[in-house]
Order: structure tokens, then sequence, then C-alpha cells
């Protein structure tokens, strides 16, 4: 569908930028992401030479073919840009953000875990968008990467291994990139630290949209518990993980369970998927 809007206008725009789709930017920075190494051996140079290259403000790019479905469903992981979630996902967060909007459902908008902070730049471009000011947008995270895996408390986490310094981003670091879009401000809320820590006692009165990106079975749950109650009715529960990760979706799965929710989980783009609460 052509936008025709300026709301449209912009709001296409922005997720375009945020996951550089509008660039159509897909270098591979190498030694980036370590699983890289057991690729060929020019790789695997390369990753050694990276350290070395960064030293000096260098660093060295593979240049691949720009793939429009895989930057629309979320496929790749663009080195970049300050989302890699993908253009859909981005749309599904518009969607239930205006929705709730529309249908007066109260709450702040809420994600747990955040990376570069893209999504929640442009969630909280949706609000600016709409001339919202009576919610704010709170970004949960440790800022310092995923906690090491607690195999004997949560067992799904077994072999878990997200140590990966490109998924350690500090707080300055997201908003800096909040204040490059023009987007930061006193709606705009850092919850610091680790789930169990800050999520128990943040100051969230009401949630209309929960947007969950904590990869593990310990992060999600432990994001699920003290914030799902606080979900308003015809509020928005979103899961990036749910396709792809096995134990975040098993922690889904476990709390619905628990507390006997039945609400259609409805996919997004073969990865993330998402429910409305009744």
């Amino acid at each position: 569908m052509t936008s025709t809007t300026s709301t449209d206008l912009y709001l296409d725009l922005l997720a375009k930028a945020l996951t550089r789709a509008l660039f159509e930017d897909n270098d591979q920075i190498v030694g980036l992401i370590n699983s890289w190494t057991k690729a060929s051996w020019k790789s695997r140079l390369g990753v050694k030479a990276a350290p070395i290259l960064a030293k000096a403000r260098l660093e060295l790019v593979r240049k691949r073919p720009y793939d429009a479905m895989a930057r629309e469903t979320g496929r790749d992981w663009p080195a970049r840009a300050e989302s890699m979630a993908g253009l859909r996902r981005m749309a599904n967060s518009r969607l239930c953000i205006e929705t709730v909007l529309i249908d007066g459902v109260p709450g702040d908008v809420v994600e747990t875990g955040v990376w570069r902070g893209g999504m929640s730049i442009f969630m909280r471009g949706v609000l600016a968008a709409h001339g919202v000011t009576g919610r704010r947008v709170w970004l949960a995270d440790s800022f310092e990467g995923l906690p090491p895996a607690s195999a004997e408390t949560y067992p799904a986490d077994a072999g878990a291994n997200f140590n990966f310094a490109f998924l350690s981003v500090s707080v300055e670091e997201v908003r800096r990139n909040f204040t490059r879009y023009g987007l930061l401000d006193d709606q705009v809320r850092f919850l610091v630290g680790w789930f169990k820590d800050t999520l128990p006692t943040a100051p969230i009165d009401e949630i209309s949209v929960l947007r969950l990106d904590g990869d593990m079975y310990q992060s999600t749950i432990e994001a699920l518990e003290p914030l799902y109650p606080k979900l308003s009715p015809g509020g928005f529960c979103i899961v990036d993980d749910y396709g792809t990760i096995n134990a975040s979706r098993q922690a889904i799965h476990d709390y619905r369970v628990t507390h006997q929710i039945t609400d259609e989980i409805l996919d997004i783009d073969g990865w993330a998927a998402y429910w409305r609460k009744s």
C-alpha cells in the first residue's frame, strides 16, 4: 500500500532508516560476530586482523548483495542499523500502538531487551507522530549483554550462549541514538540492570504494549512475571523470539499455561509473534 499521509511517510521513513533498509546497507563487518570464525580461512584471518585494525579506527568489511526480503522479515543482522527486527516487526509495533490509541487502551509502551534501541525509537516515533504526550516508552535492559545461562534454575537455557560483544550496547549509546532521531525526551525512560533486579519494582502502573526480546527462558519469564499483570485488557504482548528460540517460546507457553491465558497467538513474520490480552 502506498503511503499518502504525512504520518505514513514519516513512520515508513523512520522504520527504513532504523533498519537501514532505506540505504540497502548489507555490509558484513568482519570480526563483529564470533560465529563467523567458522567460515573460510579468509574470514578467520579477517577476524584476527579486526582488533588490530580497530585500534587504528579501521574496519574490514565484506560487501554483500542487499536482500530485501531478509530485511523485511528480520532474517539478517544489519551491522550498522539501530534495529535488526525487520520491517514487518516494525509495522506490527505500529499496528499495536495505533490500535490501543484508537481503542483507548490505557498504559505505557515497554520493551525488554532493546539492543541499540531501534524498536523503542520507532515506538516513540509512533507516539510522536500521533501527538501523544501522556504515554511513556520504557526501555529495560542490562545494557551489557545477556546474563550467563543458569541451567540449574532454568533448564531450557542449558547450552545457551549469547556472549557476543555485538549484543552489548551501553545506555549512553542508546541515548545517543534516540537523540540522533530527535526522540529523546521525558517520555523515554530507562530501566538499567538485570530484569530480576529492575522489573519487579519498576514504577510502571499500566502497560498497553509489552514487547519482549529476551532471547532466553530466564530473560523472558523474568519480564513476563512482573509486567504481564500490568498489561491492560485490550493491550498487546509481542514476543520477538517466539519462532526462533525454543527457550523463549517455552517460557511463553509455561507462563500462559500457569495463568490460563488462551488468547490466540498470531504470527508476524515467521519468527516473531503476538497476542491481544482479552
